[in-house]
């Protein structure tokens, strides 16, 4: 059997080990933002499949009946493979943000992203909990702004396109999504009158203000100030695509017609892949380039009680996205006509559950461990294994009825493994640029 290009014997079985969230912080900040460190290596070599994330466990044999032949796939799976991607075309400007796209923003929210200055105590940023290094996350069980959070951290990574934001879709757009930690009590705990004198008293700040949305901050108007810093935090955010990966490569021979057999990319990545699209079902909820549609859905995999109460989910989600001054439907939207506001007009709590929460991107999965929305499962070895045994009164499908536990194999689920593995790469393309002076 071939992963990557390691070589390994039929009756060896592959085991997932836990990733980057338990190792030294010495050997992430030596590696991708810098250029050095064992992460630059794999930079170099981005076809290897889980050559960082498993280790071959000797002395477990394997029935040989279960080892399965590399898979040919039918026309009907090519068409569902093709339909994930292709990944890194363009994305045009959000219309619900005057300055999405512009370089003058991009730059004005690159800064705003690593200010600590942004936070009520001036102690914390953005990129307190957003690291660079750690694909944008903080590798944590929760996050820990002024204080820990009930909820694991998300990416900023392949914000684009998306229509709803946090764990809860609490947010209908990615600026307005920019401005609610500044203001949580438990992350950055500022206020828009902290942010705007903020960015009126200092000279850099102000300056490439002004460039960005052409007039200076206003000297009344805090909120205004507020919803703007809002938008160029998003400029950047939009910025933030992951690399392309493994699969990424596998899908673009496969649409030029090539033989899976031809092809760099291990055989027991492709059946996992195979079982991804069928067996699965995966790809129902993990679909698009993105690996999301983007919905809601009660999983069972997250089951921490903030404060001893079971976290609402979308159904809070909502409650503070219609509340919310900041939505589509108020009058920051820079859309003036009115149509990227009609999802949320249309929002509502008839068809909501308890406990669903947003369903996320795959791309770059094992840099973003732990899972979950809170955090508690370690690696995908077991988030596999959830979906692969979970009682079905704790899984429920679109319609809302109990779903099937997808009893997979051993073998099954180290296969859908090794191809969850294949949709990440160790390559963050992101890197500072020098802090030029703003005239």
């Amino acid at each position: 059997m071939s992963v990557g290009r390691l070589q390994v014997a039929p009756d060896v079985v592959l085991q997932q080990e836990p990733v980057l969230h338990q190792l030294p912080r010495r050997l992430l900040d030596d590696g991708c933002a810098s250029g050095g460190g064992r992460i630059a290596l794999l930079e170099r070599q981005p076809r290897i499949v889980g050559l960082f994330a498993f280790r071959a466990r000797l002395g477990e044999r394997q029935d040989r009946t279960e080892i399965a032949a590399q898979p040919a796939f039918t026309e009907a799976e090519i068409g569902i493979i093709l339909s994930l991607g292709p990944w890194g075309k363009f994305v045009p400007p959000d219309p619900t943000n005057r300055v999405s796209g512009n370089p003058d923003a991009i730059d004005f929210g690159t800064h705003l992203f690593f200010d600590q200055r942004l936070s009520g105590k001036g102690t914390v940023s953005c990129s307190s909990c957003h690291v660079p290094e750690r694909n944008w996350t903080d590798n944590r069980r929760r996050g820990f702004g002024m204080a820990e959070v009930d909820r694991n951290t998300p990416p900023v990574t392949n914000l684009h396109s998306q229509h709803w934001f946090g764990w809860g879709g609490s947010a209908d757009s990615l600026w307005s999504q920019s401005l609610r930690p500044i203001v949580n009590e438990r992350e950055l705990a500022a206020s828009p009158r902290k942010v705007a004198q903020l960015i009126r008293n200092d000279d850099q700040l102000a300056c490439r203000y002004r460039k960005a949305f052409g007039a200076p901050p206003s000297a009344t108007d805090d909120e205004a100030v507020f919803v703007d810093v809002g938008k160029a935090l998003a400029a950047f955010q939009e910025t933030l695509m992951s690399g392309m990966t493994p699969f990424d490569w596998f899908r673009i021979a496969l649409a030029k017609g090539e033989q899976p057999a031809s092809m760099n990319y291990s055989e027991a990545a492709q059946r996992g892949l195979k079982i991804f699209i069928g067996k699965g079902a995966c790809a129902s909820c993990h679909s698009g380039p993105n690996f999301t549609n983007g919905e809601f859905f009660n999983t069972g995999l997250s089951k921490f009680a903030p404060a001893g109460k079971p976290d609402p989910g979308r159904e809070a989600g909502i409650r503070q996205l219609v509340e919310s001054r900041f939505n589509l439907a108020g009058p920051y939207n820079d859309d003036k006509t009115g149509a990227s506001a009609a999802r949320t007009r249309q929002v509502s709590l008839e068809k909501v559950g308890r406990s669903e929460f947003k369903v996320p991107s795959l791309r770059n999965l094992i840099l973003t461990a732990p899972y979950g929305r809170d955090g508690q499962v370690d690696t995908l070895a077991e988030v596999v294994r959830h979906y692969s045994e979970t009682d079905p009164a704790r899984l429920h499908a679109r319609d809302g009825r109990p779903a099937k536990p997808l009893n997979l194999t051993a073998r099954e689920q180290t296969d859908l493994v090794v191809f969850l593995e294949s949709l990440s790469t160790f390559n963050n393309p992101w890197r500072p640029e020098d802090r030029t002076q703003c005239y």
